[in-house]
């Protein structure tokens, strides 16, 4: 979300998704508040520090650690007071980075990516897991809420080709094969859906989302961006025509990040994907049962006006599809 409010940011995420509400996150607050800081923030035992490459392992927590941990503790007093008043246990969404992105996207303090050293891959993992676990657990005893967790994965398409450069920027890491990458995003998928809940949703608003590995490796939901769908065909056609036929939730980003030149209606914003749907052969049903209208991606970009609207959209659209398109 755009901003530096963490209350009044919460208001309006909690009041606009009553159903499923995700705990907001804020980059524009800066080191700390952005997906990997964040994440870093939930790791025990382990610390980073910024660099001007980025984020860096530490060897000791400094005022770049504690800022993100701050930065956290702070989103869920706010995110406690907001759901303070709730009668019913509602669903509480978390996000943190999936183990390849952040491996991705940390420095060894050789300046390499964690990515490249085994050992650190694996420490980072484990952190990740336990981190998770723990926020997971903080944020059902602060709200009363059911966790969801979803792990964020806009780095894998790289890590899978070998697009990532190296610290000179002459070079590029290695590829990553896909079983070692399956793996590794099997494992933990496995852990945090055995200790805080399944189903892990797993989030990749590339170009080119690797639907059938993150399938494989046990996402038990998918977050994708419409747009990817539009032009869709060939194998991806085929690895998502599976996600489908497996019944695997789809949260599929419709509602535009930045405001649009004429604000779409909500059933314009759905046809791409029951255009997709249906170009597949599968019945339109599955708009209303496997279908959660969401933003394309983040709103941090967006304007404070255009965010609140593009979770209202959602939200319609939410409200629409079993409308439009009833199960029975």
């Amino acid at each position: 979300m755009p901003g530096t409010d963490p209350l009044e940011t919460a208001r309006i995420v909690a009041g606009e998704l009553p159903g499923l509400t995700p705990i907001p996150e804020l980059p524009a607050r800066g080191v700390g508040g952005d997906m990997l800081g964040r994440t870093a923030g939930m790791l025990p035992d382990l610390a980073v520090e910024v660099v001007p490459s980025g984020y860096r392992v530490a060897r000791t927590a400094g005022r770049d650690q504690r800022r993100a941990v701050d930065l956290l503790r702070w989103d869920l007093d706010a995110l406690e007071e907001v759901t303070a008043a709730d009668t019913a246990p509602r669903l509480v969404k978390l996000q943190a980075a999936g183990p390849w992105s952040l491996a991705a996207g940390i420095e060894l303090r050789n300046g390499h990516r964690v990515l490249t050293d085994h050992g650190a891959l694996r420490d980072f993992t484990e952190a990740l897991i336990e981190g998770v676990t723990q926020h997971a657990a903080q944020v059902a005893a602060r709200t009363g809420g059911r966790p969801l967790v979803q792990l964020d994965e806009p780095t894998l398409p790289a890590v899978l080709s070998g697009d990532l450069p190296t610290p000179s920027g002459y070079g590029t890491v290695p590829a990553v094969a896909e079983p070692e990458a399956r793996q590794l995003l099997q494992h933990t998928i496995d852990r945090l859906g055995e200790t805080v809940a399944r189903p892990v949703i797993v989030h990749c608003c590339a170009a080119r989302p690797p639907v059938r590995l993150l399938r494989r490796a046990g996402a038990g939901a998918l977050s994708l961006d419409a747009r990817v769908l539009e032009s869709v065909s060939g194998e991806f056609a085929e690895e998502v025509g599976e996600a489908c036929d497996a019944g695997l939730p789809l949260l599929v980003g419709m509602v535009p990040a930045i405001e649009p030149g004429r604000e779409p209606g909500p059933r314009e914003l759905v046809e791409p994907v029951r255009a997709f749907v249906t170009k597949l052969g599968f019945s339109e049903r599955v708009l209303a049962e496997q279908v959660v209208a969401t933003p394309t991606c983040g709103l941090a970009g967006a304007s404070p006006r255009w965010a609140r609207r593009a979770l209202e959209l959602s939200r319609e659209l939410g409200e629409m599809l079993p409308e439009r398109f009833p199960e029975d």
